[in-house]
Order: C-alpha cells, then structure tokens, then sequence
C-alpha cells in the first residue's frame, strides 16, 4: 500500500461540508439526524445533467429513482445501493453522483431506498435488494434496461448489499449480476484490522462511527447476523460464483482492509477482480469529486468500470 497525505482539495471540501453538519448532530434523534445529512447533501448537491430522463417509481414498497440515459434502449443497468452505515441516506443524499454514473457510463442506474437501520435490521436490505432486481428483470424494458445486462453497485454500506445480492442469487441458482463495482465497501465486522487502527479518526469516518453503524445493522451482539456471510461478506468462506469485481478503497479510511481481504478471496476463488488503491483519498471521496483531481480520477475509474461491465462484460483495462 502507498500512502500518501490527504489531498488538499478533498479536505477543503469536508471541512466546508462539516460546518453544515455540526458533530453533535450525531446525539440527535434518529429522523433529525437523517434529515440534516439529507439537508446537506442537497446543499452540495451537483446539478444532473439536463439529458437525462429520471423517474421516481414504488416496487412493492420498496422507493426507487430511474435515471435513463438518451440513445437506443434498452441499455445495460446499475442497481445502487448508497451508503450511509445502513442508517443514513436515501435516494436525495446520492441522486447526482447516480445521475453522472447514469450519463457517464451510458447505462439505466436504479437507485435504492432501502429500509433504514435500526428500526429496519439486516436482513430487511437485502429483502429490499432482491424485490428491486426482480422487478428490474420482469419490468425493466419498459424503463430502458436489459435484464441480462445488469450490474450491481454500492459505497460504503452499499457494497455489503451488493456482495450479499450476489451471494444470495449464487445460493439460489439464479442469473448472477454481470459484475460488482464495490466503493469504499464495508465488507467486515472486526474492527481491529491495521486500516482500522491507523485511520480511527480519519475524516469521512471514524471507527467509532463504524461501530455504532455495525450494531445499528446487525442487532445485539452475539445474534445470528454477526456470523451470516450476507450481511458480513468477508466471513464467506466460498466465493465462487460471485461475479467480476472493481473495489475502489481509499488509504486513508477505517475500511480500506476490508476491500483488500475481499479482493484477496476472490483472486484466490480464480474471479476476476481489480483493486485500485487510492493513496491520497479517504471515506466518501466521490463527493468531492468537483474539487478534488485525485477524487474526480477516482470517480472516472468507477464510472470506466460500470461501463466495461454493462456494455462488454469485462473489467476495464
């Protein structure tokens, strides 16, 4: 690993978005929590690009936004699962980031609400996951999207669901997703890696953050989901059958093991799989990805691997 200081750009840009999210808004009630980090997310929001068609659409209960691309459908898809620890987050606090994916990388991006932690415990998300892709396969084309060209994506909290998506469709025989482009991924529970211990107080997230994130997500220690592989994907002990993978981590993260033991397991199980290091970012560095050159870098190498494996069905070079 290559470390180097956190770039200036990145930090400027956090430290503008954090006297907007002040820290004790982490003491607050639960709903006033989530509305302030949806309030600031909005605040630096980015515009979308003005071609794109988007729709907001309910799947069996479950709150998803369409983001089409112009051009000759149907086009490959991205599922999305944002991130925000399971706790945070919805379709408002990602919606420009999935808008630029969708133009970038000329494919349909599916954005998912899930159910929110605590109230809403693992395996809710993954309930959640599994009614959106089946609708993505038995209704897509009408929205523009190939049902056989899908590929699944998330950050953070969202590249577990996105791991715990393939797992299941592997366990059940069903078509596999065309490829996982996972973001900063929470992939483990142990909280003592080295990445853990050299960033617990890194900007973006601390380890502290990431331990009230794990409890809110998999209840009372001790309770079957601390060992379930759906929920902790780094505890699976067979990855075979698990599509090709672009894990994007970042040096300066609490996470950045998780990834790489991820990564690491499917090379061993003979997957393709691609880890790009990312030495002078941190959590989270898709935001600041209009200020930042090494975040924006970061950024155009997932949306090249959303591309790769939508339209060709390889990782990208």
């Amino acid at each position: 690993m290559i470390t180097q200081d956190i770039d200036e750009g990145m930090l400027a840009f956090y430290k503008e978005l954090s006297r907007h999210s002040p820290p004790e808004s982490a003491n607050w009630p639960m709903a006033d929590q989530r509305k302030a980090w949806e309030d600031v997310c909005r605040l630096f929001r980015a515009p979308r690009p003005q071609r794109l068609l988007v729709e907001d659409i309910d799947v069996d209960g479950v709150h998803i936004r369409v983001f089409r691309p112009p051009g000759e459908a149907p086009k490959p898809a991205v599922i999305y699962f944002h991130g925000g620890g399971w706790v945070l987050g919805s379709c408002e606090t990602h919606d420009d980031m999935c808008a630029e994916m969708a133009d970038q990388a000329d494919s349909v991006v599916v954005l998912v609400d899930y159910r929110l932690a605590p109230e809403h415990p693992h395996p809710a998300q993954l309930e959640d996951s599994l009614k959106v892709l089946l609708w993505m396969r038995s209704s897509g084309r009408a929205f523009g999207i190939d049902p056989d060209r899908i590929v699944g994506a998330g950050d953070s909290a969202g590249g577990q669901m996105t791991v715990g998506l393939a797992l299941v469709l592997r366990d059940h025989g069903a078509p596999q997703l065309r490829g996982q482009v996972l973001i900063y991924p929470v992939l483990g529970a142990d909280v003592n890696t080295p990445s853990y211990i050299r960033n617990a107080h890194a900007p973006c997230l601390t380890k502290p953050e990431m331990i009230f994130y794990l409890d809110c997500f998999l209840g009372p220690k001790g309770n079957p989901n601390w060992f379930d592989p759906r929920a902790i994907p780094n505890l699976a002990f067979d990855v075979k059958g698990l599509p090709p993978a672009y894990i994007s981590v970042a040096a300066h993260d609490p996470l950045f093991d998780d990834g790489v033991i991820f990564y690491e397991k499917l090379r061993a199980a003979g997957i393709p799989a691609i880890l790009k290091e990312e030495p002078a970012l941190a959590h989270s560095f898709m935001r600041a990805r209009h200020v930042s050159e090494p975040a924006k870098k970061g950024f155009n190498g997932i949306v090249e691997a959303l591309r790769s494996l939508g339209h060709r069905e390889v990782l990208p070079d």
